[in-house]
Parts: structure tokens; sequence; C-alpha cells
């Protein structure tokens, strides 16, 4: 058993969580048994999660991470829907992010039945907040600590979840699977309705 985790191993350890937690339910799960699935000794995996609900943290911020790579190369003169459209095509997407995306959508489908699987997710969509604040600055030439742009950030992240969460739970638990163009259309109104400021339309740069 390795005593270390190597670079890029966290999400590693992320995938046999995930994968444990939804075999046997978080209860019925060990810090031990992840460890031993990861190919970690359990005092490595203490060393870097400080609990055994943690050990998913890596696994939702990949998607966040990813989320930002694709934010960051929003055109100012696009809208959110042309946007969303062109960044979120399945033949852009590695399978390893369409596997990660897997787990994701069924743990999220699981917060009902697994409170302790909130504290996590809570994280990454705080992590959305913030990458938000930096998109939302960026188009409209703002301040990422600016009031009104944390403002909007928190209320688009939150409509961000909520869509992540209905559509998660009603692929899971109803089989009801929307398709790519379906759920991009969803998620481009979320963000329009939440916002409080002009930003999911083309920007026109101060000065021009």
């Amino acid at each position: 058993m390795s005593r270390t985790i190597r670079d890029g191993a966290h999400i590693e350890v992320a995938r046999s969580a995930a994968r444990l937690f939804l075999e046997k339910g978080v209860a019925g799960t060990s810090g031990d048994e992840i460890a031993e699935t990861a190919g970690i000794s359990k005092r490595t995996l203490w060393r870097y999660f400080r609990t055994k609900e943690s050990c998913i943290e890596p696994l939702f911020a990949r998607m966040s991470q990813n989320l930002a790579a694709k934010l960051q190369k929003w055109p100012l003169d696009m809208t959110v829907e042309r946007f969303l459209e062109i960044n979120y095509d399945m033949s852009k997407i590695d399978a390893q992010e369409i596997e990660d995306s897997k787990l994701v959508v069924h743990l999220i489908a699981r917060l009902d039945e697994e409170p302790a699987l909130l504290e996590p997710w809570f994280m990454s969509t705080r992590a959305t907040e913030d990458l938000m604040a930096g998109v939302i600055a960026t188009r409209l030439e703002l301040s990422p600590s600016d009031f009104e742009v944390r403002l909007c950030a928190a209320t688009v992240a939150a409509a961000m979840r909520v869509i992540d969460e209905t559509i998660s739970r009603a692929a899971v638990k109803y089989g009801q699977v929307p398709t790519l163009a379906e759920s991009n259309d969803r998620l481009a109104q979320a963000i329009r309705r939440a916002s409080t400021l002009s930003f999911c339309d083309p920007v026109t740069p101060r000065g021009r």
C-alpha cells in the first residue's frame, strides 16, 4: 500500500469512494475500505482526507474545474445559449469525464437518502459560485469582489445547483434522461432567470 498520494491521485480516491458509497451507502462504507480499494494505506487516507465523506470532494471539484475551463473560453460576443450549445457537445467530452459525470449524477441523486454527502456537494457549489464571479466580472469589466457581482454569482450558482439536482434525480430515480439539447436549454434558462446582472448576452468592452 502506498504511503503517499501521487500527483493527481486524489481523484482516484474520490472515484473509489463514490463507487463504494453508491454500492454500499455511506454508513456501510468504511475509510479502511476506501483506502484498500484506492490502493493506499489507511494512514495515508487520513493524512489527506479529514472524513470518509470528504473523499468524494475531488470528484465534485473536478466537475467545477471542467466547468471553469469551459466558461473561461466564453467569447464576449456570444450568448449563454450559444456558448452552452457549442461547449457541451458529447463529441468533445472525453470518456473519463463522461464516467466521472455519471458518478456525480448518481451521487447527487442520493442526496436525500445520504445527507452526509451534502457537505462535499455544497462545498463544490461554493466553488462554482467563485468561478461564476470571475466569469461575470470578466464579461462586465468589474471586480470579482464587487457586491453586485458576488450576489449575481450566488444566485446563478444556486440555480445551477437546483438544475443539477433536478436533472440527476429525474434521471436516476425515474429514468427521465433529457437530451443534451434539453439539458443545455434548461441550464441556460436557469442562468438567465437567476441573473441579477446582464452578462448572458453579448457584451461590448468599454472604449469600443
